[in-house]
């Protein structure tokens, strides 16, 4: 069993970025295990922007190929490892390398499965899981965690992004018109994870003229010449719809970039900047790819497209709603193969474009919201509530409803770390929570129950329980408002792109993030309605 008294530990990550995600719950895992141990990872470069701003690791250790390669290189690596004094490890990474270099820097307890030939460099060798297809490639992970004595349960991968990293994101997306669709045609591994770029061009293109919305294309370096490709089809179907001319008639020459329409970035941003530009697309479309796995860990609503690899596997997470997996499956699927075996790529072709624009259509969120804090914002803060009698709903709340009949969704959220603590009954926040719903008509009431040392995803600011809620009520975040009594609340609103009020109703008096500061609910909601009506009339002149 895997020593609780570490407190000096070394993870070694995997080397793919669809793996690094997977590996998110079970790093969380780790870290609820030694809360006070010092959590070191050792990754390959291109895939440390994972893992960066994650409050579960302290410190990130490059394994730089150039650096290291070779026996000689490996020493050098190990050594540096031994200076700093590690007393454990953790072998993510299935390969003999990952045991070796952990041996080589002399570290006593060296925990992994037992496979690729290294069970005798390893104190603990973990039987490897029989195979099961109906378990995700998550659980391979958490399965390693159980069985050397730590408690892995799931969670919904979630990867950490700065205020001020989704602020550049918004800005570098600024003129494009919203609905914003992301799509990534390409896949490293093969052409046969790769849907055809004339039906990825012609999603695209209904999506122009039905949302009136904007496309971003993704790629790596790579991929460029299939991102330029898909730019240009899109170009000229444009061109074709508005002018009514023949595509075979219009050159490459005749289609310049529309700034508020499409954008290519293929190959020219970073994976962090890949994150969080991911984070503000509307929606996602994609193959079986590194991006598919940040997109559903940034709470993106997702379009997953599969051939010849299992989405059971290595798909969006079945707990994870508000993404869409399209795939048909045939005798030779899935065959894991990078490229088709048979020459027709016959389950890529199998997919049309009205498959996957159906989906888009049921997934976008387009719906505005009002997200509320509860304590001091909805009813008086009283410290931890835990009883009924201290249970003060403020009058102004009766005013609440009128936002529904508007066309807002209403939305509760709220940190709640008295569970943790011991102080409040979980079924009694479950109870209050639920006053809202039956009275208020409110649509959902999210909750965290964690303490802020067990830095979860959920507790505000975080966006856990928002994109929960987006995904579960369809909520255009950008249409939306937040209510708080707290700069918590208001730091919320700005990871979301939503506007801030804040009200002067709890103990805080002051904001420095608010759009708005009303002095309670009603002139709250009042400020809303103005507002909403100065966007109507701003989206008629417009349009």
């Amino acid at each position: 069993m895997f020593d609780k008294r570490c407190k000096n530990l070394l993870i070694r990550g995997v080397n793919w970025i669809g793996d690094a995600v997977m590996t998110l719950p079970a790093l969380r895992a780790i870290r609820k295990h030694l809360p006070e141990a010092k959590i070191s990872l050792l990754v390959k470069p291109w895939v440390s922007a994972i893992f960066e701003n994650n409050p579960n690791i302290d410190e990130i250790i490059l394994y730089d190929e150039r650096k290291h390669k070779g026996l000689l290189g490996r020493i050098r690596l190990s050594r540096i490892l031994s200076k700093k004094g590690f007393s454990c490890a953790i072998l993510f990474q299935n390969a003999f390398d990952a045991a070796l270099i952990t041996f080589l820097a002399g570290i006593k307890e060296r925990v992994g499965y037992n496979r690729d030939g290294r069970g005798f460099l390893l104190t603990e060798a973990v039987k490897v899981p029989k195979k099961d297809i109906n378990k995700h490639q998550i659980y391979y992970y958490l399965n390693l965690l159980k069985q050397i004595g730590i408690n892995a349960k799931y969670l919904d991968p979630y990867i950490f992004i700065s205020l001020d990293e989704r602020s550049s994101a918004r800005n570098q997306l600024k003129e494009m018109r919203r609905p914003i669709m992301g799509i990534n045609p390409g896949a490293e591994y093969g052409s046969a994870k790769r849907w055809l770029p004339e039906r990825f061009a012609e999603v695209a293109g209904w999506f122009i003229k039905d949302k009136n919305g904007s496309i971003v294309i993704f790629g790596s370096k790579k991929e460029e010449d299939i991102a330029e490709k898909i730019e240009h089809l899109i170009i000229r179907q444009q061109l074709t719809v508005n002018s009514h001319r023949s595509l075979a008639t219009i050159t490459n020459d005749q289609c310049p970039m529309t700034n508020d329409r499409l954008l290519n970035l293929a190959g020219k941003i970073s994976l962090r900047e890949l994150i969080s530009l991911i984070s503000e697309c509307d929606i996602f479309l994609t193959n079986d790819s590194g991006p598919l796995h940040i997109s559903y860990a940034v709470g993106t609503p997702l379009i997953a497209i599969f051939g010849s690899t299992d989405p059971e596997l290595t798909g969006p997470p079945s707990n994870m709603i508000g993404n869409v997996v399209i795939n048909h499956k045939f005798s030779c699927s899935p065959c894991f193969e990078r490229t088709c075996r048979n020459n027709d790529l016959r389950c890529m072709y199998a997919i049309t474009s009205d498959d996957v624009y159906y989906g888009v259509k049921r997934l976008l969120p387009d719906r505005p919201a009002v997200f509320f804090d509860r304590d001091g914002t909805l009813c008086k803060d009283t410290g931890y509530l835990n009883r009924y009698e201290d249970l003060q709903i403020f009058q102004e709340a009766n005013i609440l409803p009128l936002l529904k009949e508007k066309g807002f969704k209403l939305i509760g959220l709220t940190n709640q770390s008295g569970i943790a603590r011991g102080i409040i009954k979980e079924d009694f926040v479950k109870d209050v929570n639920k006053i809202f719903i039956e009275r208020y008509k409110f649509d959902g009431f999210y909750y965290c129950p964690h303490h802020p040392d067990e830095r979860c995803s959920c507790r505000k600011p975080e966006l856990g329980m928002a994109l929960r809620a987006r995904a579960e009520h369809k909520i255009d975040f950008k249409k939306s408002y937040v209510v708080g009594d707290k700069e918590s609340d208001m730091l919320l609103a700005k990871a979301m792109g939503a506007k801030g009020i804040f009200v002067k109703t709890g103990h805080d008096k002051e904001s420095f993030s608010a759009e708005y500061k009303a002095k309670d609910l009603k002139e709250a909601v009042d400020w809303i309605l103005k507002n909403q009506n100065v966007i109507c009339e701003e989206s008629r002149l417009r349009y």
